[in-house]
């Protein structure tokens, strides 16, 4: 089968949304599929506004219909709900294309946290945007039922791995952290305010904190927090060095629907702290590689304390291969009112035509 992602968040971007499209590319190449990606490179773009390092594309919808006309695919995901993803629903619909779409973000506990807009009305979007998809494809059951509670009802699992391969415990400790006291507490991700990586740094604790990423509070949290180790953007490799050569991940996000680096982490031999909610809860909830509390700080140090050999014996049980699978059983073809029985013809896009 051919695949095209029609995705907002894509390179230069570093998470959770861009590194799961990278792994389940990268698995559908290894079994003999075709997988393209449509990104706002692709496009005449904006920056977006608080966020000027993310790109937005600027009235897609002619230039994304060329596009899927071009790939002509058997299958077409939809990741995300900014103006790619709304250009790409658009025109699925419109020549009756079926279409998977994503949930990766819970915007609605985001938007009410930061700007005071009522979740009613996120939800009343996200029901519009994702109501006409064959799936919308979630990665936890705390995330379907939260959806279903609102009123989705074609909600479909679509859970989430990490690549063992690259990362792994590494007897090489990270250049960037020789000399630092210990213990050593680290952060990954995206240095931005939805992360609520305050209630990291603020905290307490013995030692080293380290935070890896960028982000537009990067340059605010430098001068808040000159006692920090910032390290940037870092290749996987070197991640998974500095992943092994620390006592505890640090995990301080609310609002993530699963946690992609939480895995990482885990599968190099270090343990989790996180928050009592979704996505930890999903990922790790129940575990003895990772301590939960609301109170952080006594889940860091507690989680500092952890065997490591459980936490890559805990992470092995999450395969980018076996995620895949599901997301090629949720886009194989099957009838439906509006679809041939085939599914998607190669010629379906370059046949309905039309200008928008």
């Amino acid at each position: 089968m051919k695949f095209v992602t029609v995705t907002d968040a894509w390179h230069p971007q570093v998470n959770g949304v861009v590194r799961t499209i990278e792994a389940t590319n990268r698995e559908l190449l290894r079994a003999g599929h075709v997988a393209e990606v449509i990104a706002p490179s692709d496009f005449r773009t904006i920056p977006c506004p608080g966020y000027p390092e993310i790109r937005l594309a600027v009235l897609p919808y002619r230039t994304l219909l060329r596009a899927l006309r071009r790939a002509s695919p058997d299958a077409v995901h939809i990741a995300t709900e900014g103006p790619l993803g709304v250009a790409a629903r658009r025109v699925c619909l419109r020549h009756r294309i079926p279409f998977t779409t994503a949930y990766h973000t819970r915007f609605p506990q985001y938007l009410k946290a930061m700007y005071g807009i009522p979740e009613r009305w996120v939800y009343r979007f996200l029901r519009w945007f994702h109501g006409p998809a064959r799936h919308l494809l979630t990665p936890t059951p705390h995330v379907e039922r939260e959806l279903a509670d609102w009123g989705m009802t074609n909600v479909a699992r679509w859970t989430r791995g990490v690549d063992l391969d690259v990362f792994r415990p590494s007897d090489v400790p990270f250049p960037g952290v020789h000399g630092l006291p210990g213990p050593r507490f680290l952060y990954v991700g995206r240095v931005s305010v939805e992360k609520n990586i305050d209630a990291f740094l603020e905290l307490d604790l013995p030692g080293t904190r380290i935070v890896a990423g960028v982000g537009p509070e990067l340059d605010l949290l430098k001068r808040r927090y000159p006692d920090v180790c910032f390290v940037g953007v870092l290749p996987r490799e070197e991640l998974a060095q500095l992943y092994s050569s620390v006592d505890a991940f640090v995990f301080p996000s609310r609002t993530d629907t699963f946690g992609l680096v939480m895995l990482e982490a885990l599968a190099c031999g270090t343990p989790v702290a996180a928050y009592p909610v979704q996505g930890p809860l999903d990922v790790v909830g129940g575990s003895n590689v990772a301590v939960l509390d609301e109170d952080l700080r006594k889940a860091a140090l507690a989680a500092s304390r952890i065997e490591r050999s459980a936490c890559r014996a805990y992470a092995e049980r999450f395969s980018w291969a076996a995620a895949t699978e599901q997301f090629i059983r949720l886009h194989s073809p099957e009838p439906a009112p509006s679809v041939r029985d085939d599914g998607l013809p190669s010629d379906r896009v370059a046949c309905e035509g039309g200008n928008g």
